[in-house]
């Protein structure tokens, strides 16, 4: 098996669970579980910080110590038997507990992965984006699969998804992997490993790092609300599946064309068009609250989060050595995929409850603030 190809598989395969804990998980715990939204998202909320301490600390050390493979089984492996605690939870406190140690071990799997492909990048074996696009694709297969499900069974056979999903992820690891990626960490290589400290010493990465903590963290109403806001408007089970994936499909268009078309982009333009993009789609959703519009807002999603991700990804395999990728996929899982949409989980959450489209506005208090820092920036800093 080639490394584009294992590489590719990965991400499909990790990603049909994760098609399953984004957009269904809050909607989850408030339908099968019996909790309100309020109390949903504050274990939510609660649960993206533990994601990003474990992102943040956890990931790089483990990434020292051990070979991406065997970061990725423990990962795998700690993840199904979180997910197998939940079987037994009802009540707000141990869902709670159980949140935090599954958030712990399962979202880690994704800087993990891309830490991997980063690694295979940089050693000229794989392209990022045909890669990635069949993540997408997978995203779409399982949003397919659980609203089908959800259809016939309910919301309770989310779980039973998860579960199931998983362990075809830990079946994953039996496949050969790259050499690259079995090679455990030396001691020397524990010595010249760079630290965060440097890392933040790059002049260009602590704004990179703040416009993607910016435009990340404004998924927060949609990632957690979405499910929740298409119920509200009445829509069918299998239908929810069928717009969410709407979003998804157009993230797949962008990642197979990516390379080939934004060869020639900065980063910092991606980035602008990431955030003007993602400022029209809340706007959309905020003014026209109907589901044309939303469906009509999803095709915004390749480039709120698609060109915002992909940006990320050209601007560290360009400009950081190989042993800084772990660090700073470590810093961009917890900061902007966790920590930034978990306060905006919050918030988002109560102004749900007030208004939905109030929940989607308020994310341009992350959009708007970035293309002020990106029109300032970009020349200083030359990224």
């Amino acid at each position: 098996m080639s490394n584009q190809r294992w590489m590719s598989l990965n991400f499909f395969v990790f990603f049909l669970t994760w098609g399953i804990f984004l957009p269904y998980w809050t909607g989850w715990l408030v339908q099968a579980k019996g909790l309100s939204v309020s109390e949903a998202s504050i274990i939510m909320g609660f649960g993206l910080v533990a994601r990003g301490a474990s992102s943040l600390f956890a990931f790089p050390v483990a990434a020292k110590f051990m070979s991406s493979q065997t970061v990725i089984f423990v990962l795998t492996a700690g993840s199904l038997l979180a997910a197998i605690l939940y079987i037994p939870s009802s009540s707000f406190v141990t869902l709670f507990v159980v949140t935090l140690v599954f958030s712990t071990v399962f979202p880690p799997l994704l800087p993990a992965l891309d830490t991997a492909a980063g690694n295979l990048v940089q050693e000229g074996d794989v392209n990022y984006g045909k890669s990635r696009s069949w993540g997408s694709i997978g995203f779409i297969v399982s949003v397919l699969i659980i609203s089908m499900v959800t259809g016939f069974f309910g919301d309770q056979a989310i779980l039973s998804s998860m579960v199931i999903g998983l362990c075809l992820m830990l079946m994953m690891r039996l496949l050969p992997t790259p050499s690259i990626l079995e090679m455990k960490p030396t001691q020397k290589d524990r010595k010249e490993s760079l630290t965060f400290k440097s890392l933040w010493q790059i002049k260009s990465f602590p704004i990179v790092m703040l416009i993607v903590i910016l435009l990340q963290g404004a998924h927060a109403s949609y990632y957690n609300y979405g499910y929740i806001y298409l119920q509200d408007l009445g829509v069918n089970h299998f239908y929810i599946g069928i717009i969410i994936n709407i979003a998804v499909i157009f993230e797949i268009i962008y990642f197979l064309k990516a390379d080939h078309m934004f060869t020639k982009w900065k980063p910092s333009s991606l980035f602008i068009l990431a955030a003007l993009g993602s400022t029209l789609r809340w706007l959309l959703v905020f003014l026209f609250p109907n589901v044309w519009v939303f469906m009509i807002s999803q095709s915004l999603h390749a480039l709120s989060f698609g060109v915002a991700h992909y940006a990320f990804m050209i601007y560290i395999t360009k400009n950081l050595p190989k042993q800084q990728i772990p660090n700073a996929q470590g810093i961009y899982s917890a900061l902007a995929l966790s920590f930034s949409t978990a306060v905006l989980t919050l918030i988002g959450g109560f102004l749900y409850e007030i208004s939905p489209n109030l929940s989607f506005l308020s994310m341009i208090i992350c959009t708007v603030p970035a293309i002020l820092i990106l029109l300032t920036t970009r020349k200083k800093y030359q990224y």
